[in-house]
């Protein structure tokens, strides 16, 4: 059977393509529409990429240093709307610590069905082209575009909301982040509640083991009206671009799940304000109607697994022996994703919402 060729691909009028593998020499993204003049803040993109890698014992011990290399596409500091070329190096890749690789997938991974989908001609190490490390990549073609976003006073917030049975307030109620070296570590501006994840993340670890979490994001300033209709939607397009971070499970919006137990008259938001500057009003208005923003503020959350590799041993198929035999993971392995799924949640919404601005005419080009 002959294969297709696989695209990893996001966006309309920005297109961004990722590239690259976990264990290659580098991971990155092609940016394809961007429009020519941005003035690229490169302490802001250093600084981006700082906040996708929480360090501490909570954290994978891989250190890379994530230089962004802007290979084509800026000059002078300025993009000119030619393709953009990011680039990011992989330098402290472990390639032995998959040696396992292809005879025992790991239970949770993509080992076994991108093994098959490719005839076994992936690189599977560390994830191989579906790792979380291509999120780098996302991180820095955020960061390159927020000056679009700032010009239109939009912002991006998230916080980790929840990890295991442990849950942060609403960012709202919040100090601002991160308060405390706690906040800084498990990315929760909720500080009790960051101790707390502290506590449970200590306690999986050391029975190696891992937990799921949950990433609650806040977006202000989206002017009325940005947004596609039906398939192209703030809330459908955010949702697909979400649910492509790797380990992410579910996505909610505004009130969720919560509005299966709701009335109409409870859950409907009264429009207020004046002719010029219509405003929803409500507890928790929603920031999108029929695809479109309604200048409230649009509050997503995304559920992460627990992270897949662990250091127990699990039971599975060895594709070599054909028998199911015990596999311990070794490596260096987060024990909980939602810290350093912060940042890429915040990438992820900046480039669909820089994608749907421009779409929409709200952005110059």
């Amino acid at each position: 059977m002959k294969l297709n060729p696989m695209h990893m691909h996001l966006g309309e009028r920005i297109r961004l393509t990722l590239f690259g593998t976990s264990h290659g020499p580098r991971v990155g993204a092609i940016l394809n529409g961007v429009p020519a003049g941005i003035v690229l803040d490169y302490p802001a993109i250093e600084q981006a990429m700082a906040s996708r890698r929480p360090g501490g014992r909570y954290a994978s011990k891989r250190k890379e240093a994530d230089a962004v290399e802007i290979r084509s596409g800026v000059v002078d500091g300025r993009t000119t709307g030619d393709e953009i070329e990011i680039s990011i190096a992989n330098t402290d890749a472990k390639s032995r610590d998959y040696s396992f690789l292809p005879d025992h997938p790991r239970p949770g991974h993509q080992d076994m069905v991108m093994h098959k989908r490719t005839n076994g001609e992936a690189d599977l190490r560390g994830g191989g082209s579906s790792s979380a490390r291509l999120t780098a990549a996302l991180v820095a073609s955020a960061a390159v575009l927020s000056p679009l976003l700032n010009n239109l006073g939009i912002e991006c917030e998230a916080h980790v909301g929840a990890i295991g049975q442990v849950k942060a307030q609403a960012m709202a109620l919040c100090p601002p982040r991160w308060e405390t070296e706690a906040c800084l570590e498990m990315r929760c501006r909720d500080p009790l509640a960051a101790l707390a994840m502290i506590e449970t993340v200590e306690q999986h670890r050391m029975e190696r083991n891992s937990i799921g979490s949950r990433v609650d994001l806040c977006i202000t300033g989206v002017p009325l009206g940005v947004g596609e209709p039906w398939f192209d939607g703030i809330e459908p397009a955010l949702a697909r671009a979400m649910m492509a971070i790797p380990a992410a499970r579910g996505v909610t919006f505004g009130r969720g799940f919560n509005a299966v137990t709701m009335t109409g008259l409870e859950h409907n938001d009264t429009w207020e304000g004046t002719v010029e500057h219509p405003t929803l009003t409500g507890e928790k208005p929603d920031g999108v109607l029929a695809g479109l923003a309604t200048g409230s503020p649009i509050h997503v959350s995304v559920a992460f697994k627990p992270p897949s590799s662990i250091a127990a041993e699990q039971h599975t198929l060895n594709l070599a022996t054909h028998s199911i035999e015990p596999l311990v993971v070794g490596g260096r392995h987060d024990p909980v994703l939602g810290p350093r799924a912060v940042a890429v949640v915040e990438a992820m919404a900046k480039l669909v919402l820089c994608d749907l601005a421009l779409r929409g005419g709200f952005l110059d080009e």
